[in-house]
């Protein structure tokens, strides 16, 4: 890295199951970005479970504030869903949801960040659709999707608890969105 500045790159996503399937997708994901030095944090599936957004409400509970405050910290995202029957989970659209407390900032929502995104479900139809779903909030919330999006079909590829999966196109898939994401906040920190 050759910016003086940390880099923090910000992983959420994964099931309420610990250990899932789009859970390792997402670590695979931020292991490549941390190949180029930037500090990573993982919030994952367990610690997204959020009391329903509810932009009325003043008060936020802890799990809520940690996660705004890492995603202020962040200076790239990668956001992993599974896909459940053609859609991204509630547990990651309530997650997403919560940015709009950064409405205010200086960075508004996602501004300025690149947001690296993947979609883990059983099936091509969901698992595209899903992506397609998660590039379609990271618009509205001003994010820059990174060119490469991870499309993967847990029907075919297995991913294991040491980092690593039955299919290598989809480890080198997910470890290069970790890359574009840390190359593009490395470039914006410089």
């Amino acid at each position: 890295m050759t910016s003086a500045k940390t880099v923090n790159v910000l992983g959420i996503g994964g099931s309420l199951r610990a250990g899932s399937q789009s859970e390792r997708a997402l670590r695979i994901a931020l292991d490549g970005a941390a190949e180029l030095g930037v500090r990573t944090e993982l919030i994952p599936g367990p610690e997204l479970v959020l009391p329903f957004y509810d932009p009325a409400a003043r008060d936020r509970d802890e799990r809520a504030v940690r996660l705004i405050d890492a995603i202020r910290r962040a200076d790239g995202i990668i956001v992993v869903s599974p896909g459940y029957h053609g859609a991204l989970s509630g547990l990651v659209k309530n997650a997403l949801d919560y940015v709009e407390d950064l409405r205010e900032d200086v960075r508004p929502y996602l501004d300025g960040r690149a947001v690296g995104l993947a979609a883990v479900a059983y099936g091509w139809q969901a698992a595209v659709t899903t992506l397609e779903q998660l590039r379609t909030i990271t618009h509205a919330l001003r994010g820059w999707t990174t060119p490469l999006g991870g499309s993967i079909n847990s029907a075919e590829t297995k991913f294991d608890e040491g980092g690593g999966a039955s299919d290598e196109k989809s480890l080198r898939t997910l470890r290069l969105i970790g890359r574009q994401v840390a190359e593009f906040a490395i470039t914006r920190a410089g």
